[in-house]
């Protein structure tokens, strides 16, 4: 009789550099296993981590401590029944459809655009540290109407937001850093949406200022908890997803130039990506009441940790789980930027990500723009980066070797 092999610990130096053979002995030997570690019972399989996500006896309780302090208030996903679907419907409208085409669309259009400009001639460039790390936090202050000035601010306490999130080992200085960033947030909030209220302008802040769904209007607390939360949670999605998006294209050229001939396969290789490299590889739930799931049972008040990267690898919901294929039939691009996707990495149901059509429409100019401004393009160290990160992961650096468009003229819109 073979003997069950040791279960991984998610907190050790081996798992943050390869996460995915540890999820594969997790999903197949300890489906649902109380992690000392985290003090949370992970839950590795698609099928278990779908009901997680959609099924409303696990619930977003723990949030109050793992998000308040750092976003200074209650934020969307701890709400439930009137109160989210209410807050939900004040925020939703400028991250969808029309507002979103023709309101932001060029913001993030021009972000890109300027972005590339300082790199546009360069024969090499870092394209995490001179773009994806930038692009999703610029475009999310110009939405908002913040001074442009602040960029440089707004991604410290991007930075120090999302590492409180990260923070699984409970560093006391790091969650030290995550509740001061959320102070100075809100304090640096405060007088401008006074103003805002006074005087509304055409930008998101003054739209939540004056937003009202069935008498409910926003308060300060309400804009301030949900500006810290976009900042977080639109930042690290989109940053790292578009990062992992061009090593794994690079990292497979057939891929990349199927893409550059076809740019409509854009949404395909991001869904892909979500699939295959999720930037968010675990979100935590807690359970009202014991649930017995298809590896074991989780008691009613845990700590339950939904391993986003290890659900999205599940061999049992698909065909060649361990390889990147944008053209897999087992994964369907017209759904996956919304609550019936086939992929967990936005989450599912009633918590599904507000901002992923936000994030999609990012990914896609930022992509477009990218391919336009360099017709050639590879590692700069011969080599794809690998990921880093626990509880968010993708590529530190991704250096790459650029040959420009020499073109004298470029089409509209393009960079």
């Amino acid at each position: 009789m073979t003997a069950l092999p040791q279960p991984p610990d998610i907190l050790s130096p081996a798992f943050a550099a390869d996460p995915y053979p540890a999820y594969r002995v997790l999903r197949e030997h300890y489906p649902v296993f109380y992690d000392k570690g985290t003090d949370s019972y992970l839950l590795s399989r698609y099928e278990d981590v779908a009901r997680a996500f959609r099924e409303p006896v696990f619930t977003t309780d723990n949030y109050a401590w793992q998000l308040e302090p750092a976003h200074g208030g209650r934020t969307l996903p701890q709400m439930s029944g009137r109160e989210h679907s209410v807050r939900r419907a004040l925020v939703a409208p400028a991250f969808r459809g029309r507002e979103l085409r023709e309101k932001f669309l060029p913001v993030i259009e021009r972000n890109a655009r300027e972005l590339i400009d300082v790199f546009r001639d360069d024969a090499e460039a870092d394209l995490v540290g001179q773009f994806a790390t930038r692009f999703p936090i610029n475009v999310i202050v110009d939405m908002l109407g913040l001074d442009r000035a602040d960029h440089d601010r707004f991604h410290g306490w991007y930075a120090s937001a999302v590492a409180f999130l990260s923070n699984l080992a409970q560093d006391p200085e790091v969650a030290a850093a995550g509740r001061r960033a959320g102070e100075e947030l809100a304090a640096y909030l405060r007088p401008v949406l006074t103003a805002r209220r006074a005087a509304p302008g055409d930008d998101l802040l003054s739209t939540l200022c004056t937003a009202e769904i069935e008498g409910t209007r926003m308060t300060d607390q309400d804009i301030t908890s949900f500006v810290s939360l976009l900042l977080a949670a639109g930042g690290e999605t989109t940053d790292k997803a578009l990062a992992a998006l061009f090593r794994n294209l690079l990292a497979h050229p057939d891929q990349l130039a199927a893409v550059r001939a076809d740019r409509s396969l854009i949404p395909a290789a991001f869904a892909e990506t979500l699939r295959y490299t999720p930037p968010v590889q675990m979100i935590m739930r807690q359970p009202a009441a014991e649930v017995a799931l298809s590896g074991g049972t989780v008691p009613a008040g845990a700590t339950v940790t939904c391993l986003i990267g290890s659900a999205n690898r599940d061999e049992r919901h698909y065909a060649r789980p361990d390889a990147f294929d944008l053209f897999r039939t087992d994964l369907t691009t017209a759904t996956a930027f919304s609550a019936a996707a086939d992929h967990v990495a936005f989450s599912l149901g009633r918590h599904f990500c507000v901002g992923a059509l936000l994030a999609k429409t990012e990914i896609e100019v930022g992509a477009n723009q990218l391919l336009d401004a360099f017709p050639a393009m590879g590692f700069a160290d011969d080599a794809a980066p690998t990921d880093e990160g626990v509880f968010t992961r993708g590529p530190a650096r991704l250096r790459v070797r650029l040959t420009p468009d020499t073109g004298a003229a470029r089409p509209a819109g393009t960079a």
